[in-house]
C-alpha cells in the first residue's frame, strides 16, 4: 500500500511539473508573439534570465489562481451571472499582472488588456494539458471523485446509508425520440442501461406517460415536483379576475404558480427534505436551489440563490475558459447549421437570427455545464434527492426540428452528461439511483404563420368583424432557455417587450402556447359561453372551426356545459365524447379526459384552440415561430418518458398507463420512500390506512 501511495503522489506531482512546464512555454511563446508583453527589461535579459521569469510567472499565476480566485468569486455573489463569466476574463489578467510583479528583478510587463490575453490562453492551455495527463492515467479522474468525496464527508454531517435519488429530466425528449436516438447508437449510457446492442444484464426500464392537455414545461415540471398543476391550462393564458397575463416562464408567475400548487396538493414538494432543485422552473420545495426561476424574482439577499450555481462553477478560473471557448463554438456551430439551412432552402424553417445563437449557446454549454457540476456536487454532498432540468435538446429542438441532425447531437451530448454523473455515483458517499424523465415531446411540422400567411390572432381579428394587419406580425417562441438568460442578466420577462393587452378593452386577446391557442374576452368578467360569443361575434366560431388549420375548439355552453366544436358544424358535448370523439379522434386515446379536465379549470380561455394534427406524420402547426412545438395534443408533444432502475417497483401495473404529470409524481414520491428515505412529503392518515 505504501508503495501505491508514493506512485500516486509521484504521478500527481509529474502531471502539476508538466503543466508547469507547458505554461511556461505557453508564456514564452506569448511574449514572442505579443508587442505589449515581454519578460525581458529594458537593457535586455539573457535566454537563461528570460525562461526563469517564464517560470516564475507561470508558477505564480496558476498559485494565485488556485488560491485568490475562490476568494475573489465569493466577493462577486451580487454580480448577474452572466456578467460574471466575463469578469473572469478581466480578472484573470489581474492575476497575471500581479504574477508579474512577484518576480524581484520585475523584468515582466504587459498592457491590461494582452494581460487578458495571455492569462484566457494559459489557463485553457492549463486546463487542456492536465486533462490530457489525467486521461492517460486510467485511474486519475476516479481518485479525483474519491478525494472530493471524503473532503465532504469530513466536512459535513454523517451521511445516511439508505440510497439517494437524482432525477434528470431532458426537456423536451419524447419517448420515441429517445429510442430513435437510442437505435442509432448516440446515446450509448443509455442503450446500456436497457441492454440494448451490448448484451448486458439491463439496469432500467423505459416507461411512456401521457401528458396533460398542456404539454409544456410549466404545467408537467409543477405536477411532477408539486403534485399538482391544477388550473395551468396553457404555457400563458389571460385570468379574468387579476386582468394578467401569467406566463409559465417569467419569475415572479412562476412564483405564484409554486404557491398554488402547494395550496393543491397540501405539501411543499418532493424536495422538500434533503432536497436539491437545479436549472428548473420551479423548486420541489428543496432547501439547496440554484438557477431555478421560481425564485429569480426576489430582490438581492442571501435568500435568493438563484444563480448560486454559476458562482460556484466560475470559482474554477479553467471552468470558466472551457465553457467561454465552447460558448464560441456553439455559437459559431449554429451560424454554420442556420445558414446551411437557409441555403438550402429547407422546409419547415424559421428565423434563426438575432440573439437566438447566444440563447441556443447558453442553453446547450453554460446551462447544461453549472447544472451537471451542480448535481455531482450535490451527489458528492450525500444529498437525499436532486432534481435537475437539462434544456438543451428542447431549446435545439424548437429551431431545427424535433428529428434534425442538429438535435441528434445535441442527444449525443446529453448521453455524455448522463454518463458523467454515472461515474460521480460511484463515488459518492452514498448509493444513488438514477432516474431519467422528459416532461413532454415535441411534434414537427411548420407554423401556422407560414402555412397559411396569417397569425391566429389574425383570424380572431377576422372573425371577429375587425381590422387585419396587411402583414402578420411574428408571435414570439415561449422556448424555457429565453428566462433562464433573462433570468442570468437580471433582466425581467416583464420588461422584454412582450404586449399582451388589446388597445381597447372590447377586443379580444389571443394567446399562443405551441399549437394550443387561447382566446379571451377582457371586458367581460366571467367565462364567456357559445351562446354569449355566437350573440356577439357571430362568424368567430364558425370562422375558427372550419379552418383548415385548427383541429377543434373548446368552449363552454349553457346547454351542456361544455362542447368540443369541429368542421362542417360538429359540435360534441362533453359528457359525449367518449362514444362520439368527433373532431378529437385524430388525437388519438385520453384526448377527451385531458378536454375534460381543463374545462374544468378556473382560468380556462373563452375560447381553447387546438391545431390541425395529422397522425400519419405527427404534424402540427404552431402558433409560435417554432418548426418544432408542444403545448396541446397532437403527436410526440404528448409522450414523453420515464426511465427508471430495475431496484425501483413497476411505475403502473401491466396493463396501466401512466397519465399526468400528477401521476408521475405520485410515483416519484412511491420511489423515494422504497429508498428508505423520508417520506416527502408525509403520508396522511388516509394514505397509511389505504
Amino acid at each position: 500500500m505504501r508503495g501505491v501511495r508514493w506512485r500516486r503522489v509521484a504521478s500527481q506531482v509529474g502531471r502539476s511539473v508538466a503543466v508547469w512546464a507547458v505554461s511556461t512555454l505557453t508564456m514564452l511563446v506569448l511574449a514572442g508573439i505579443l508587442p505589449d508583453f515581454r519578460l525581458r527589461s529594458a537593457d535586455g535579459d539573457s535566454a537563461t534570465d528570460i525562461a526563469v521569469k517564464a517560470a516564475f510567472g507561470a508558477g505564480a499565476f496558476g498559485v494565485l489562481s488556485a488560491v485568490v480566485w475562490p476568494l475573489l468569486v465569493r466577493l462577486l455573489l451580487l454580480v448577474p451571472a452572466l456578467v460574471l463569466g466575463l469578469l473572469v476574463f478581466f480578472l484573470n489578467g489581474a492575476l497575471l499582472l500581479l504574477a508579474l510583479r512577484l518576480d524581484p528583478g520585475e523584468r515582466g510587463t504587459a498592457a491590461p488588456e494582452t494581460a487578458v490575453v495571455v492569462a484566457a490562453v494559459m489557463s485553457a492551455v492549463a486546463s487542456a494539458t492536465g486533462a490530457a495527463l489525467a486521461v492517460r492515467d486510467d485511474d486519475a479522474y476516479r481518485r479525483r471523485l474519491y478525494r472530493l468525496s471524503d473532503r465532504r464527508r469530513r466536512s459535513g454531517p454523517p451521511c445516511p446509508s439508505s440510497p439517494g435519488t437524482v432525477f434528470l429530466q431532458l426537456d423536451g425528449v419524447g419517448h420515441d425520440v429517445l429510442l430513435d436516438a437510442v437505435g442509432k447508437g448516440l446515446m450509448p449510457t443509455v442503450a446500456r442501461w436497457l441492454d440494448i446492442g451490448d448484451g448486458a444484464r439491463p439496469t432500467h426500464r423505459l416507461t411512456p406517460w401521457r401528458t396533460d392537455w398542456s404539454s409544456q414545461t410549466g404545467a408537467s415540471q409543477l405536477g411532477i415536483l408539486h403534485g399538482s398543476n391544477h388550473d395551468v391550462p396553457a404555457f400563458r393564458w389571460y385570468e379574468k379576475d387579476t386582468r394578467e397575463v401569467v406566463v409559465c416562464n417569467r419569475p415572479t408567475s412562476a412564483a405564484e404558480l409554486q404557491r398554488r400548487a402547494v395550496g393543491y396538493a397540501g405539501h411543499d414538494g418532493l424536495l422538500a427534505v434533503d432536497g436539491a432543485s437545479r436549472g428548473n422552473l420551479f423548486s420541489g420545495g428543496a432547501e439547496q436551489q440554484a438557477l431555478v426561476l421560481s425564485i429569480a424574482a426576489r430582490r438581492r439577499s442571501r435568500e435568493n440563490r438563484s444563480r448560486a450555481g454559476y458562482f460556484a462553477y466560475f470559482s474554477d478560473p479553467a471552468n470558466a475558459v472551457r465553457t467561454a471557448l465552447s460558448f464560441v463554438a456553439e455559437v459559431g456551430r449554429e451560424i454554420g447549421q442556420s445558414t446551411r439551412a437557409r441555403l438550402g432552402k429547407q422546409r419547415p424553417r424559421v428565423s434563426r437570427g438575432g440573439l437566438y445563437p447566444l440563447v441556443r449557446a447558453f442553453a446547450t454549454v453554460v446551462e447544461r455545464d453549472v447544472v451537471v457540476a451542480a448535481v455531482t456536487g450535490d451527489m458528492l454532498a450525500g444529498r437525499t434527492a436532486v432534481y435537475a432540468d437539462l434544456v438543451a435538446y428542447d431549446e435545439v429542438a424548437h429551431h431545427s426540428g424535433p428529428a434534425s441532425r442538429d438535435a441528434r447531437k445535441v442527444l449525443e451530448r446529453l448521453d455524455r452528461s448522463l454518463a458523467l454523473i454515472e461515474n460521480v455515483a460511484e463515488h459518492a458517499p452514498r448509493p444513488y439511483r438514477i432516474v431519467v424523465l422528459s416532461d413532454h415531446g415535441q411534434s414537427p411540422g411548420e407554423t401556422f404563420r407560414s402555412r397559411y400567411g396569417l397569425t391566429l390572432g389574425d383570424l380572431v381579428r377576422a372573425g371577429c368583424g375587425l381590422p387585419v394587419p396587411r402583414r402578420a406580425e411574428r408571435t414570439r417562441s415561449g422556448a424555457e432557455a429565453r428566462a433562464a438568460v433573462r433570468a442570468a442578466l437580471r433582466i425581467p420577462v416583464e420588461e422584454s417587450g412582450e404586449r399582451h393587452r388589446p388597445t381597447r378593452r372590447s377586443e379580444p386577446i389571443v394567446l399562443a402556447s405551441g399549437n394550443l391557442g387561447l382566446v379571451s374576452f377582457p371586458d367581460v368578467t366571467h367565462r364567456m359561453s357559445k351562446e354569449e360569443i355566437d350573440a356577439r361575434h357571430p362568424a368567430l366560431l364558425p370562422t375558427l372551426a372550419n379552418h383548415p388549420g385548427i383541429g377543434f375548439l373548446l368552449v363552454r355552453s349553457d346547454e351542456h356545459g361544455g362542447v368540443v366544436l369541429g368542421a362542417y358544424g360538429a359540435e360534441i358535448p362533453l359528457a359525449d365524447l367518449d362514444d362520439n370523439p368527433g373532431p378529437l379522434a385524430p388525437f388519438g386515446t385520453g384526448a377527451a379526459d385531458a378536454v375534460r379536465r381543463t374545462h374544468s379549470f378556473p382560468h380556462t380561455a373563452d375560447i381553447m384552440v387546438n391545431s390541425f394534427h395529422d397522425p400519419a406524420d405527427g404534424e402540427v402547426l404552431a402558433f409560435e415561430e417554432q418548426i418544432g412545438s408542444h403545448g396541446g395534443l397532437g403527436g410526440e408533444q404528448g409522450k414523453p418518458f420515464l426511465l427508471s432502475p430495475l431496484g425501483f417497483s413497476p411505475p403502473v401495473d401491466e396493463g396501466e398507463e401512466l397519465v399526468g404529470a400528477e401521476h408521475v409524481h405520485r410515483v416519484l414520491r412511491r420511489w423515494m420512500r422504497e429508498s428508505d428515505g423520508p417520506q416527502v412529503p408525509l403520508e396522511s392518515s388516509e394514505e397509511r390506512a389505504a
